[in-house]
């Protein structure tokens, strides 16, 4: 169980819980308004955005989810965690919450499982902001993250060792600056995830990722990749922090070319956990782009 109370100073919120055929599902829920749905990807969890909830709740509702198996939710051993899952429960979570007219705003995984439900739901989907992520396929992968998905060693090193989350947590992984790993920010990381038991969905989402056309997802990833065309008429930010060791530059000249007219900042002082180095220069940027900027 986690002590919230730990953390409390970084994460002050009331956690809500959706029930998804018995598993329990968490999302913060804050502010009232205009919806944004925030999507955190691996190893993350609500967390991860915690910066930047506060300051929008001031102007629009924001809810931000745990995927299944991720920080406060349940963590089933013995579940499907696949993309095509992870897209199911966004959308039964936006149906059950009546989200309508919703800004997506997604990170890392989050980034396939938030454009998989606007391109099946795209009239529902009113702005979209994208942080390092991709959403369609890539020939490329870190090769610490290939090793990860080596089997037995791969599932020893995350499950075992921690080796995923701890070399962002200990190691700055991904970081670009730092400092701002404070003990009590390690501890909101770290909390959902001490045990081999809890540490089953950092695994399962590394080895879901499509590397060859054999794999399970790969022909998912395909069609939203195919069906990116679906949303060239929305207002797009892209921030971006330009030190990534896994979602590089050329993800970002990905992302424009499907997405020309999409609004670009880089942030040149940030890494992969780019709203982690770099949210007080982000809030503004939601802030005005929910206000209707382009």
């Amino acid at each position: 169980m986690i002590n919230l109370e730990s953390i409390k100073g970084e994460y002050p919120f009331q956690p809500h819980t959706f029930d998804i055929d018995g598993l329990s599902m968490n999302y913060i829920d804050e502010g009232s308004g205009e919806p944004i749905v925030m999507l955190h990807g691996n190893p993350t969890w609500s967390f991860y955005y915690r910066k930047l909830v506060a300051p929008l709740g001031g102007r629009c509702r924001v809810v931000v989810p745990d995927h299944i198996g991720c920080g406060l939710s349940s963590k089933p051993q013995r579940y499907r965690y696949t993309l095509e899952t992870h897209i199911d429960n966004l959308t039964r979570l936006i149906d059950h919450l009546g989200l309508k007219e919703i800004t997506l705003a997604v990170h890392d995984w989050g980034g396939a499982i938030g454009i998989g439900y606007a391109v099946r739901h795209p009239e529902n989907v009113k702005r979209i902001v994208v942080f390092n992520t991709a959403a369609f396929l890539s020939p490329n992968i870190p090769p610490s993250i290939n090793l990860c998905r080596t089997p037995i060693l791969g599932e020893f090193v995350m499950r075992g060792l921690n080796g995923f989350l701890g070399a962002g947590v200990h190691l700055r992984f991904g970081m670009a600056k730092p400092e701002r790993f404070t003990a009590e920010v390690k501890e909101g990381y770290l909390a959902p995830y001490r045990t081999w038991h809890d540490r089953v969905a950092i695994a399962r989402f590394v080895q879901d990722i499509p590397m060859s056309m054999d794999h399970p997802t790969y022909n998912l990833l395909l069609s939203i990749q195919e069906s990116l065309g679906l949303l060239k008429d929305k207002p797009m930010r892209i921030i971006w922090g330009m030190n990534d060791f896994c979602f590089t530059e050329k993800f970002l000249e990905s992302w424009m070319k499907y997405f020309p007219e999409a609004d670009v900042h880089r942030m040149e002082d940030a890494g992969h956990w780019v709203v982690e180095d770099s949210y007080e220069k982000i809030i503004p940027l939601l802030e005005s782009f929910m206000e209707g900027g382009r």
